[in-house]
């Protein structure tokens, strides 16, 4: 199966009559039976994607297909779509169909995209690793020893290996953009407002966010063209379509805001260092301005990211009960049926960050935990903003490692540390793309990121294309 670049790309050889949707689909089930060791896929809608394909053939023909015609995609398992099965990789909702789709789904569907399963992710999207998974662990396509980040790892995973040309992952401290990193592709965390949160199980309401993994900045734009927008079922996606962004086509060059602590960062890969710092000097030689900035609060993100989330997990997961759907284990009095269920439906690291989202809101510790890692977030925000005013995005290594080998990060804060460079982005809101920079020694790449002012997603992918990735 050839490995397309660009959705333009399978679009032209469509129109060229080169290829179907139908050669196309059966191409990357091929690929994912050739590549099952990965563990990306959970399900593969074999049958339903080859009749859509089909389907998709004959309005290509007839001049009527969607913008997305010839997209195959797949999709992370704690996104909702009618009729099938949605578990966000937990044993809790087990045999759990649901009965509506997500808006980013009926979006994708109405241009013709072609769903071609679902994807692995860390139980309700806790991890870092993509080792939290009730279905398995995933593998990362560069060296299978290794791991391909978290949550969204089989997301990153599946377009890497070619087993799907896109995907769609969500991203509440770095899920999308951490494992992008891991296994070399781009991943985007849209500005929180700007994609539909309908249909998405939730993991932490306020930071979530559901955006594309692919392999050219194209694709995701086209892909974010369809699935952001206002949405009468999210009342916090206020944000316009990325369609009616207009360039900033005035403004050549650019300031970036580095921050310092991040490239000093002790324990930082030293060759995502030396790439970081090459990229730095491209850069200012494209006439850019790079200025060194100072983020003190660097060390208090992930300590009031974990608060914030393991609170919103402990009230969006107290919903799983065993009794209206999904795993249910059986016992005479209801008390008992709720807590076997619970104990057995969850996985170790849901149970840890539940436990400890109940704790922060307890009686006696909301004000010492809870209540300040809020100030601690608005401080975030505000210093964001401060540094977004002043330069045009903020530029900073995606994470601090290279990808681990599956079982070395076992403790809890080690792995939680994973995300020091990402939670920024997602405490603030603003918008951030990770973008891979070279080969390391052993073949895994070094990576990115950008983070720009709220709702500046398609100046910042344009950006990122002309200047980071040529």
């Amino acid at each position: 199966m050839k490995h397309y670049n660009s959705l333009k790309q399978i679009q032209q050889e469509i129109a060229s009559n080169k290829l179907t949707c139908t050669q196309l689909v059966q191409g990357y089930i091929e690929n994912i039976a050739a590549n099952k060791n990965l563990n990306a896929f959970i399900e593969v809608f074999e049958k339903e994607a080859k009749e859509i394909a089909l389907r998709i053939d004959k309005k290509i023909k007839s001049k009527s297909a969607g913008k997305l015609a010839g997209l195959v995609i797949g999709i992370k398992d704690n996104i909702c779509y009618k009729d099938h099965m949605s578990s966000a990789s937990s044993l809790i909702l087990q045999g759990f169909k649901s009965t509506y789709s997500a808006t980013v789904i009926e979006r994708l569907i109405k241009e013709d995209a072609i769903i071609l399963g679902r994807l692995n992710c860390d139980e309700f999207a806790m991890g870092s690793s993509t080792e939290n998974s009730f279905y398995g662990r995933t593998k990362n396509p560069i060296n299978p020893s290794y791991v391909p980040g978290g949550s969204s790892g089989g997301s990153a995973a599946a377009v890497k290996a070619n087993l799907c040309h896109a995907a769609l992952g969500t991203d509440t401290g770095g899920s999308i953009r951490q494992p992008a990193a891991f296994c070399g592709v781009l991943g985007l965390k849209p500005t929180y407002g700007l994609v539909s949160r309908h249909g998405l199980i939730a993991y932490a309401s306020s930071f979530d966010q559901i955006g594309p993994i692919a392999n050219s900045v194209q694709d995701i734009i086209e892909i974010m063209a369809v699935i952001s927008g206002r949405d009468e079922f999210d009342s916090t996606c206020i944000g316009p379509s990325s369609l009616n962004k207009v360039l900033d086509k005035k403004k050549t060059k650019r300031t970036f805001a580095v921050i310092e602590e991040a490239l000093n960062f002790p324990g930082i890969d030293a060759e995502i260092q030396i790439h970081f710092e090459q990229l730095i000097k491209k850069i200012k030689a494209s006439g850019h301005k790079v200025k060194y900035v100072n983020l003190p609060l660097l060390d208090y993100l992930v300590p009031a990211y974990y608060i914030l989330t393991t609170a919103e997990a402990s009230s969006n997961l107290s919903r799983y009960d065993g009794i209206k759907y999904g795993h249910q284990e059986k016992a005479k009095q209801l008390k008992t049926l709720i807590s076997k269920t619970r104990t057995i439906g969850f996985g170790p690291e849901v149970k840890r960050r539940i436990l400890l989202g109940t704790f922060v809101l307890s009686e006696g510790y909301y004000d010492s935990f809870y209540s300040k890692a809020q100030k601690v977030r608005n401080l975030i925000k505000q210093e964001t903003e401060s540094l977004l005013s002043e330069h045009d995005y903020i530029l900073l290594p995606t994470t601090p490692n290279l990808p681990f080998k599956s079982g070395d990060n076992t403790g809890a804060t080690q792995l939680y540390n994973e995300d020091i460079f990402t939670v920024q982005a997602n405490l603030s809101g603003h918008p951030s793309l990770s973008i891979p920079l070279q080969k390391t020694k052993n073949n895994f790449f070094s990576s990115a990121q950008l983070v720009g002012p709220y709702f500046s997603d398609y100046n910042m992918l344009d950006i990122a294309e002309k200047l980071i990735l040529n």
